[in-house]
């Protein structure tokens, strides 16, 4: 699906990543204050282009793949405080996993790992994504989290190709431009996994009721 529906996604990512960037880079030039705001404009413009992204996604699946980059951001608008809320809080808590031994957050990163799909696709609130992400993964689980590995993997890969190419480069340039490309590369291919993930879970747990199953 990334290939077929690759230029429309990338086309999403690339739009959100720059108009972003040079927001933040105009509000820079007023000094720290504007800075500082420059850095909530890319933190909320990621979380606006995740939900975009998933809804161009849902779009295409659903045989919408003509809607408009701006249709997209605009239908997707409605969810970013949802989307926002909801990351952060499950970034803290995998975070705080990872600190503890590990394995706590690697199990909180596989059952919220379709919270975005969640809200944007069923319109779920932020706290109410995080129950029903579970109940979509239990019994999946391992599945998830192999998912997830091979992404990582990928991810890092992708990574370190990236620094390898733009080693050359002035360090500023190079931080801007490697943050602009890998995201308008990687993040269209982290919605199409996970918002696919999401889809392959529900089509699991409708085929099959929704009788309790351990995680793992």
């Amino acid at each position: 699906m990334y290939k077929a529906h690759a230029r429309h996604l990338l086309t999403i990512a690339f739009v959100v990543y720059i108009i972003a960037a040079v927001i933040a880079a105009v509000l820079g030039l007023a000094g720290w204050f504007g800075a500082f705001l420059g850095y909530i404009v890319s933190f909320f413009a990621m979380f606006l282009l995740q939900a975009a992204l998933v809804k161009a996604v849902q779009g295409e699946r659903d045989g919408r793949g003509d809607m408009s980059i701006e249709n997209t951001v605009n239908a997707a608008m409605p969810y970013i405080g949802n989307v926002a809320i909801a990351a952060i809080l499950a970034s803290i808590g995998i975070e705080i996993g990872l600190f503890l031994l590990i394995v706590p957050g690697l199990y909180l990163a596989t059952i919220w790992a379709v919270i975005i799909p969640v809200i944007v696709i069923e319109g779920s609130g932020a706290m109410d994504s995080f129950g029903r992400s579970y109940q979509l993964v239990r019994g999946r689980a391992w599945h998830v989290f192999c998912t997830l590995v091979l992404v990582f993997i990928t991810l890092f890969v992708v990574d370190i190709a990236l620094g390898f190419i733009f080693s050359a480069l002035p360090f500023t340039l190079r931080d801007g431009l490697s943050t602009v490309i890998s995201g308008t590369l990687i993040a269209p291919f982290l919605a199409i996994v996970v918002t696919l993930m999401y889809y392959r879970l529900a089509g699991d747990r409708a085929r099959t009721g929704a009788g309790y199953q351990q995680p793992f």
